[in-house]
């Protein structure tokens, strides 16, 4: 997924997601970017430190995030793969359970299924609904024409509108209306609401006044910006597939996308607000549990590469911060976790603890575990598996998150192992040490239980075989559109002659007026 942001409020429950790299919020130590409205929700709730997507790609992740399962139990591998009308997410088991779902703005859903169980949608999508991006494994000296270049980054600076400043203003109108007719609607069911914004995002363009919040001069450099010497293949893969080693970039374009991509996050925290005041002044900001997360984060500049695919930090970890301080006192937790968690989560909160238990009516299937310990700070799980099954791969690439190590596995690369407390940046690998054989030997066992990479290696590229076909014969003479279209009423809008007058104006202003009877 491109970079993406996006806030999710309910009603008692709720998630949200964004593009976001935590190293580029204050709430994870950044001491640069401007966010009052992230950090509020941060300062009064409960902060997970290291938080991961399950795959650092768009659709993937927000597959991932909305059923629970990874991936590869999903046939969601890559931004072209359709998430099955069968798989049961969030927005299901919330109707399930008596609430209303809705929806604005970016989940990159592929395929004629453009809801997934929400109940409205407010918008539509960013991005394309159909198979034209599926990567091919069978090819992989073939760069995709459709893909990333280094554009967004030699192109990077301030601008006056852009694509994605139109499709985000459009999605925070609509979700900010939506709040305030829940308000006065009679229907008070509560609500599940997902506001996703595909900010920050590459190309990476901001308008003022969010470019000229930040100077050039105060702007961080990468940590480690070039690649390093014992490069690993899939890193150098994404090198070529996403155009850097033909275009190499000055340290000044460097800047000038960090630099966009601070003020785009600005430009989040803005829209946040918004939302945050609607909520607010609509009585219901008290009732509401308010999740900030991200699909996945950015690599921006670090180790010479950009954008995501990569189990590298900044790429992989996103941000989780989940606001409920009149059930939650605000803490921090360290242990990993990931977006699978979410659903769990989200099914304790909306059953008030008690999720039922699976049964031939109930489907609960899922690879997470509720964080509902960490939030009562009880203890809780510290694990993340995660998957990548994208274009830059040459086959599944898996990783593992326990305790103070990460392991990064593919059957076409070298191991890869890191101990992240004394080694943040990831430049150690530790899989030829002779003091780590133990623990690679056991990364390597769960990978083996857990997976059968050669079985799956075939189902992606059986995937992929299919889509591109369906693809290119969808396209041969009449062509019909998945891309959702939100429905509009306009005979239910505003004054007509066919309603009421006074029930309309009432039914539309909030607070309803007190009237007496004299």
């Amino acid at each position: 997924m491109a970079a993406k942001c996006s806030l999710t409020a309910s009603c008692r429950a709720a998630p949200s997601a964004v593009r976001l790299t935590p190293g580029a919020l204050a709430a994870y130590g950044n001491q640069v970017t401007r966010t009052p409205h992230i950090d509020a929700l941060a300062s009064a709730g409960v902060v997970f430190e290291s938080a991961y997507c399950n795959s650092p790609l768009c659709a993937p992740s927000r597959y991932a995030l909305m059923s629970g399962k990874l991936p590869s139990k999903t046939g969601g591998h890559d931004n072209a793969a359709a998430l099955s009308s069968e798989a049961v997410t969030y927005a299901h088991y919330f109707r399930h359970a008596g609430y209303r779902t809705i929806l604005s703005g970016k989940m990159h859903f592929c395929g004629a299924d453009q809801l997934h169980g929400f109940e409205e949608r407010l918008t539509t999508d960013i991005y394309p609904a159909d198979f034209g991006w599926t990567p091919d494994w069978q090819r992989p000296d073939v760069r995709p024409s459709w893909y990333h270049n280094m554009t967004s980054v030699t192109d990077a600076g301030h601008c006056v509108r852009s694509n994605q400043l139109d499709f985000d203003d459009e999605v925070v109108f609509a979700a900010r209306q939506k709040l305030f007719d829940l308000a006065r609607d009679p229907d008070q069911r509560p609500f599940c609401m997902t506001v996703s914004l595909t900010h920050p995002h590459d190309p990476y363009a901001i308008s003022s006044p969010y470019w000229e919040l930040y100077s050039d001069e105060e702007i961080d450099m990468p940590r480690v910006p070039a690649a390093p010497q014992d490069d690993d293949p899939h890193s150098r893969r994404l090198r070529a597939v996403s155009g850097l080693d033909q275009t190499p970039v000055t340290p000044q374009q460097v800047r000038q996308a960090r630099r966009a991509y601070y003020g785009a996050i600005s430009y989040v925290d803005e829209q946040f607000g918004v939302l945050l005041r609607a909520l607010e002044h609509s009585g219901q900001l008290d009732n509401t549990i308010i999740i900030v997360t991200s699909d996945h984060g950015d690599m921006l500049g670090e180790r010479g590469l950009w954008y995501k695919m990569s189990f590298f930090e900044p790429s992989a970890r996103v941000p989780l911060i989940i606001h409920a301080p009149q059930r939650f006192a605000a803490h921090r937790v360290a242990a990993s976790v990931s977006h699978v968690d979410l659903l769990p989560t989200l099914l304790d909160l909306a059953h008030g603890g008690e999720t039922p238990s699976a049964s031939a009516d109930f489907p609960l299937e899922l690879d997470g575990r509720s964080l509902l310990p960490h939030l009562q700070q009880r203890g809780g799980h510290d694990e993340v598996a995660a998957e990548y099954l994208g274009e830059g791969a040459l086959g599944p690439i898996v990783m593992l998150r326990q305790g103070d190590y990460k392991f990064i596995h593919a059957a076409t690369d070298p191991d890869q192992l890191y101990h992240l407390p004394s080694d943040p940046d990831e430049l150690r690998n530790l899989a030829q040490d002779a003091g780590s054989v133990e623990v690679l030997q056991g990364f390597r066992a769960q990978v083996a239980n857990r997976w059968n990479l050669p079985q799956l290696h075939e189902q992606v590229v059986a995937s992929q075989v299919r889509r591109r076909f369906i693809g290119a014969a969808n396209m041969l003479g009449a062509y019909h559109a998945w891309d959702y279209q939100p429905p509009h009423d306009a005979s239910r809008r505003y004054i007509r002659n066919h309603l009421d007058l006074d029930a309309l104006e009432a039914r539309a202003r909030f607070p309803v007026p007190q009237r007496s009877d004299a």
